[in-house]
C-alpha cells in the first residue's frame, strides 16, 4: 500500500524536518503518528502526496513512485490519496456539496469551473456526505456550519476522490473531546468498514490508545518508535520519554506537558 524509504526534508531556510524516515504501512490499517508540534508529522503527510517534495528518499504508493512521477502520473496518483486537514480547508463562502465536489477535480480532463460538474461528480458528492450524516446539510453555506461539521465536509470532500488511503493531518486538533471522537469514529468506520487505509497524525494518547492500529512516533524528524495498538496501550515511560522528550510527563497515561 504504502512505502516509506530514507524520506528527508531540509527546508530553504535550512530546517530539517525529516532525517532518513522509513516505514510501511500495509492495506487496511489504520497507522497514526505521533510526536511533539515541530516533530515533523504534517511534512511527513504532505511528503507522501508531494504537497510538499522532499529533500531525498522515495514515496511509494500502491506501487507508483511519488517522489519521481511527472505532473499527469502524479494527478492520477493523488486520486487515490484523500487529505484532511487540521484547519478543515473548506471555502466558506461555497455551499456543502460545492465543497465536496472539490474532491472530483482530479478525475476531470480539465480543471472545471465551479458549475461544470458532472451528474457522476455530483452523486458521488450527495454519496460521501451521506456517508459522514450531512446529507441534509448540503446546500447549506459552509460558513454556518459547526467545527465538526465542517471537518466532516473535509473528509466528505476525500471521500469523493473515492481514495485507498486518506492522510489525516491532526484532524481533530481543533475540537473538544467529544467531537474529536465523532470525527476518529468515522475515519475508523471507513477504515474497518470499506477498507480505506487511514494514515493518521494526532497529539492525544488516549485517541492514538483508542484508534490506532498501529503507531510510528517522530521527534525531531526521527522515527523512534514504531509498535502495535497493544505495544502503545502498554508503552513504558521510558519509551513515553524517546517520543515525547525528557521532561515530557504522562498525565492520566494520556498527555503530554512540556516545561
Amino acid at each position: 500500500m504504502l512505502e516509506v524509504r530514507n524520506l528527508t526534508k531540509i527546508y530553504a531556510d535550512g530546517t530539517r524536518a525529516l532525517t532518513d524516515v522509513s516505514f510501511t504501512v500495509k492495506p487496511r490499517e489504520f497507522l497514526i503518528v505521533i510526536g511533539l508540534s515541530g516533530s515533523g508529522k504534517s511534512t511527513l503527510l504532505r511528503c507522501i502526496n508531494r504537497l510538499v517534495e522532499p529533500t531525498e528518499g522515495e514515496v511509494v504508493v500502491n506501487g507508483a513512485n511519488t517522489t519521481t512521477a511527472r505532473p499527469k502520473e502524479l494527478r492520477e496518483i493523488r486520486r487515490t490519496i484523500g487529505m484532511v486537514f487540521q484547519q478543515f480547508n473548506v471555502v466558506k463562502r461555497l455551499n456543502v456539496v460545492t465543497n465536496v465536489l472539490a474532491g472530483r477535480l482530479g478525475y476531470s480532463d480539465r480543471w472545471r469551473s465551479l458549475t461544470g460538474f458532472s451528474r457522476d461528480d455530483r452523486i458521488a458528492a450527495e454519496s460521501a456526505l451521506a456517508r459522514v450524516g450531512m446529507g441534509e446539510l448540503s446546500r447549506k453555506r459552509a460558513s454556518e456550519l459547526s467545527g465538526g461539521q465542517q471537518q466532516r465536509v473535509g473528509i466528505a470532500r476525500a471521500l469523493a476522490q473515492k481514495p485507498s488511503l486518506i492522510l489525516a493531518d491532526e484532524p481533530v486538533a481543533s475540537l473538544d473531546p467529544v467531537l474529536a471522537h465523532t470525527i476518529l469514529n468515522y475515519l475508523e468506520e471507513l477504515n474497518q468498514n470499506e477498507g480505506i487505509t487511514i494514515l493518521c497524525s494526532l497529539h492525544y494518547l488516549d485517541l492514538v490508545q483508542r484508534y490506532a492500529t498501529r503507531v510510528i512516533g517522530l521527534r525531531e524528524g526521527r522515527l523512534v518508535f514504531e509498535g502495535t495498538a497493544e505495544e502503545i496501550r502498554a508503552i513504558s515511560d521510558a519509551q513515553f520519554r524517546q517520543i515525547y522528550g525528557e521532561d515530557a510527563e504522562r498525565i492520566g497515561a494520556a498527555t503530554v506537558s512540556e516545561e
